[in-house]
């Protein structure tokens, strides 16, 4: 009889066929998904209305994986949540067959290759390249050493327009009290390594052309993850005379979306000069705002594209006074709710909640420069389920559905509304977007992990 190891009991996963080796069971208890590559036989598998990842390894591997992976999500990191570890398994003659570690799947998660494809945006890869920074550089705030920094590792989720990445193989980390300089760099090397050899392997599949090169690619990674790692820990000095910079080193830091437990502000008796270091404690500065607000758990941009809504919100509807939590409840029935109770339940699949809001806010925003005039958001939740949401499959990109069956006016792609529509010999810039510009906004760079324009745009603010 197999032991199972786990801090949320299923006993639904007790009638699985334990003693069949992973490869070989039945395809009726199986999901096909996308998924990255493993050298492990990897799995998802259906336990009632759940989807569960399922992988044979080792049994030091397993259980060193498992423990990481608990460490992580109790610290809320971006990672898989760990399900446990099913092991002593035998198969019909009593051979010993390796444990298997199992992982709630994420929702709404594309590996790489599902990412990377022929005629892949500039943009795109930019954002992919952002996410992944983004999530070493928070792993490493809490000494968390990867020790396999690579693609296949992780998964990625629409973030508005953005993404955020998570973790998916833990087996080989370590986790320290604070990791040396020495540490973060030898892991920077290794994903050197692994990442040429990916950006390597996607060009020879056809699925990254020019103009990417893979050497530029990584070069872009390592060079924005140590102007991130900087502008997140590194001492800052001036003089006396300019000590609102104190302020914008904080309003950088949360326009990158981190929080600040303290600031180490060091001054000298004799000297006019201030120096400062930050201590950043993670991620998800809106993402906690927005939860303490409204309970919606969403990514962090998405929290922030929401966040801007219902500041715009509040300012249109005459609540600057108002109590912000009491205006944020207002706007969570008035304004979001009856945006998804126009979603069918059929199409829920198609996008989580946040992300198809932030996705209807820019159908919203081009139809009503395109109708000249101001859109109600039911009426506008109503023609995005129509010309967008319905012609998605879920979580994929379908090139059969760019022209509307209908021959209502053509957006430039339908899975991103943010691009508009298409209109031929019109290259005009567009006017600013009137349910962005009245929200007090933090500085937001573009692209996102522009450190120089970042700091620019907190020094004029």
């Amino acid at each position: 009889m197999p032991r199972f190891i786990s801090t949320t009991p299923d006993s639904r996963l007790l009638p699985f066929p334990w003693s069949t080796p992973l490869a070989d069971w039945p395809i009726n208890l199986l999901v096909a998904l996308p998924r990255g590559l493993s050298r492990h036989v990897v799995r998802f598998i259906q336990v009632g209305d759940s989807v569960y990842a399922a992988k044979e390894v080792v049994e030091h591997l397993a259980n060193h994986e498992y423990r990481l992976l608990t460490d992580l999500h109790r610290l809320g990191t971006p990672s898989v949540e760990p399900i446990g570890i099913i092991t002593e398994r035998m198969d019909h003659d009593c051979n010993p067959l390796d444990p298997i570690l199992l992982t709630r799947h994420l929702e709404f998660a594309l590996p790489y290759r599902s990412l990377f494809s022929p005629g892949v945006r500039q943009e795109t890869v930019s954002r992919l390249i952002d996410a992944m920074v983004v999530l070493i550089a928070r792993l490493h705030l809490i000494g968390f050493k990867w020790g396999d920094i690579s693609l296949s590792n992780i998964l990625f989720r629409r973030d508005a327009g953005a993404f955020a990445a998570y973790l998916v193989d833990a087996e080989t980390g370590e986790m320290h009290d604070r990791l040396t300089d020495g540490q973060r760099l030898q892991d920077m090397e290794i994903a050197r390594t692994n990442l040429f050899g990916d950006f390597l392997d996607l060009q020879a599949a056809g699925r990254l052309q020019a103009p990417f090169d893979p050497l530029a690619l990584v070069s872009m990674v390592m060079t924005r993850y140590a102007e991130l790692w900087q502008e997140l820990t590194g001492a800052e000095e001036f003089s006396v005379s300019e000590m609102d910079r104190i302020e914008g080193r904080v309003r950088r830091l949360n326009a990158l979306g981190f929080d600040v437990a303290e600031m180490d502000i060091q001054t000298d008796d004799g000297s006019s000069k201030i120096r400062i270091q930050p201590k950043v404690v993670d991620a998800g500065h809106h993402q906690r705002r927005l939860m303490r607000l409204t309970g919606l758990d969403t990514e962090e941009n998405q929290a922030r594209r929401l966040l801007n809504d219902l500041d715009t919100y509040r300012f249109r509807s005459g609540q600057t006074k108002a109590d912000e939590a009491v205006v944020a409840h207002r706007w969570l029935t008035e304004q979001f709710e009856p945006v998804m109770q126009q979603v069918p339940a059929a199409l829920r699949a198609k996008r989580e909640p946040a992300q198809l809001f932030h996705e209807l806010l820019d159908y919203r925003w081009y139809k009503s420069q395109r109708e000249h005039r101001d859109v109600p958001l039911v009426e506008a939740a109503k023609g995005y389920v129509r010309d967008v949401l319905q012609g998605l499959p879920d979580e994929a990109m379908n090139k059969d559905a760019l022209i509307p069956a209908d021959g209502s006016p053509q957006l430039v792609n339908p899975f991103d509304p943010s691009q508009g529509y298409v209109e031929e010999g019109d290259d005009e810039p567009l006017p600013p977007d009137p349910w962005e510009s009245a929200a007090d906004a933090a500085p937001e760079p573009s692209p996102f992990l522009d450190i120089a324009a970042l700091r620019a745009k907190a020094a004029s603010s």
